[in-house]
């Protein structure tokens, strides 16, 4: 399927176009940069036609009219023109019932398309998309998701004027398999023309600041975010795509001495804690038992011995483990354990914890195996 996208280079153009890529279909990609004459040829050839160009922040308010009007209005002729009855994909807005020169131009195109599909017997799907956000959205420009991510993942200041304001937030992987099921044939219809993305999420301007500030802090206090939550995951995914290209990394404090080392990668509230532990030669870490904290160990370098004892039965069980092949050894509760290096290198293994470590409740008692 051939597929004209118009606001190529835009926000939403740039992710519908990479995932049209990603399917096999053949994308007419027509920006500011396109000329009249590759109008006319995509116009002709085009199977499907998502229209997305679009003026929001002119120099001067008759560019309102140009951009977002008469655009529509030459794609539709163009259309007739070739006798190609396209279904006609419309990216509008919300501000359509706004009294103001952009709601103005929007309703007129939603005007002509609908026009449009009587004279050329083609269907059109509208849609009115609000508060988009997601990677390659442009910050300092339309959308506070943006702004305070590159921002915030910067260190520069945000302003939060009302923090009680609710949005209602639409994810661009959403919008994108929205409108991809609209070229199909198949786009969620409110009513004979208007189409929704069936996934949103409301927030307070509060919300989302503290969200995104905490977005900054894991890094400190290693908390990762609850990526469970469906609006949390898609915000921390496109903060992490604001972040700048030399702040990609971030060092873990590692706490060494003559045995090893123990580092502390990530933890969560309701997922753990996930640690990377080095052993040296011949050293033996551990020596210690758990009411109900459980514990799973991946050996990764090296080969050790895992020691238990049932603190009830004294039965003495061990476990030799190596890194030739990918073992998991599950720590239960009420056996003291511990873990002897037997190599000749350093033994490194992965470490995850369905809690993280509390001083006022470890619950860890030491015990020799």
């Amino acid at each position: 399927m051939k597929v004209l996208v118009t606001g190529a280079s835009g926000f939403i153009g740039r992710n519908l176009i990479a995932s049209l890529h990603n399917l096999g279909y053949e994308v007419f990609a027509f920006d500011r940069e396109s000329t009249e004459q590759e109008l006319i040829l995509y116009t002709k050839e085009a199977d499907a036609v998502v229209h997305l160009a679009g003026i929001n922040r002119p120099k001067n308010p008759s560019e309102f009219k140009e951009g977002n009007t008469d655009l529509t209005q030459q794609i539709c002729d163009l259309l007739v023109q070739h006798q190609n009855q396209a279904p006609f994909v419309l990216s509008s807005s919300i501000q359509v019932s706004l009294d103001n020169a952009y709601g103005q131009s929007k309703r007129d195109a939603e005007t002509i398309v609908k026009k449009h599909a009587v004279k050329n017997n083609s269907r059109i799907i509208i849609y009115r998309f609000s508060n988009l956000f997601g990677k390659w959205s442009r910050p300092n420009y339309n959308s506070v998701v943006a702004t305070w991510c590159y921002n915030i993942s910067r260190g520069l200041e945000v302003s939060l004027s009302d923090p009680n304001v609710t949005l209602t937030l639409e994810y661009i992987d959403d919008v994108v398999h929205e409108l991809i099921r609209a070229i199909n044939g198949n786009p969620n219809i409110d009513d004979e023309s208007i189409a929704t993305v069936p996934v949103s999420h409301t927030v307070t301007l509060q919300e989302l600041l503290n969200l995104i500030q905490s977005f900054k802090q894991s890094r400190i206090d290693l908390r990762i975010p609850d990526v469970a939550d469906p609006l949390t995951r898609k915000l921390y995914s496109t903060y992490l795509s604001y972040l700048d290209i030399n702040d990609f990394s971030y060092p873990l404090m590692t706490h060494s001495d003559n045995r090893g080392s123990f580092t502390e990668i990530f933890k969560n509230d309701h997922a753990g804690q996930v640690s990377v532990n080095i052993s040296k030669p011949g050293i033996t870490k551990g020596n210690h038992w758990h009411h109900s904290k459980i514990e799973k160990f991946l050996v990764v370098q090296g080969e050790g011995t895992f020691q238990f004892r049932h603190i009830i039965t004294n039965e003495i069980i061990e476990y030799q483990i190596n890194d030739k092949n990918m073992t998991v050894v599950d720590i239960p509760p009420g056996y003291t354990h511990n873990i002897i290096n037997t190599g000749a290198i350093d033994l490194v293994t992965i470490i995850w914890v369905n809690e993280y470590y509390d001083p006022n409740n470890p619950d860890t008692y030491s015990m020799e195996v």
